[in-house]
């Protein structure tokens, strides 16, 4: 069984392109951002942003419901440093990574033109200061996500299918 989380801070389009490579690959999609609990949300309402703490028991919330799903799935989860990654990586099988990156002033374009979400364009920073890029010895790939989604989705998904041997550890 092999699980693929699309990750990378706000903005990148997880979601998006998440959807997009479920689509493609006949999987079911598991969004990250709905498994919050309500207090991390009022927290970066707030622009507050989320602690270790507060990330804990929502990355192990998204590696339940990867466990629950009962078969591969592909999850939209910032995933952003390599000790969350860890976390997920407790679940039943193999877990991947996509890494999606995009230029700061892309990712403050596309905050800026989704008003209402609970992640303010406030927050982009922090989010960029915490990311620890995939290690070598990381099962996954990074992927640009400044072209069109279905173009970005592709790109992973067919870069996943074409090196399957990658690391995992």
């Amino acid at each position: 069984m092999e699980h693929l989380v699309v990750m990378g801070v706000s903005g990148t389009g997880k979601s998006t392109v998440g959807r997009l490579v479920a689509e493609q690959l006949g999987r079911p999609f598991v969004e990250g951002d709905e498994l919050h609990p309500a207090a991390n949300i009022d927290k970066m309402r707030a622009g507050i942003p989320l602690t270790d703490d507060d990330r804990g028991p929502w990355l192990r919330a998204v590696r339940d419901a990867m466990d629950d799903a009962g078969g591969p799935t592909v999850v939209a989860c910032s995933a952003l440093r390599r000790s969350y990654r860890d976390i997920l990586r407790t679940a039943d099988g193999r877990v991947r990574f996509a890494l999606l990156v995009a230029t700061p002033e892309e990712l403050a374009r596309r905050l800026a033109a989704r008003p209402g979400h609970f992640m303010p364009p406030s927050l982009l920073a922090s989010q960029l200061a915490t990311l620890e890029p995939l290690a070598p010895d990381e099962d996954g790939i990074t992927v640009r996500s400044d072209d069109d989604p279905v173009a970005t989705a592709t790109a992973a998904a067919q870069a996943l299918t074409e090196n399957p041997q990658r690391p995992h550890p």
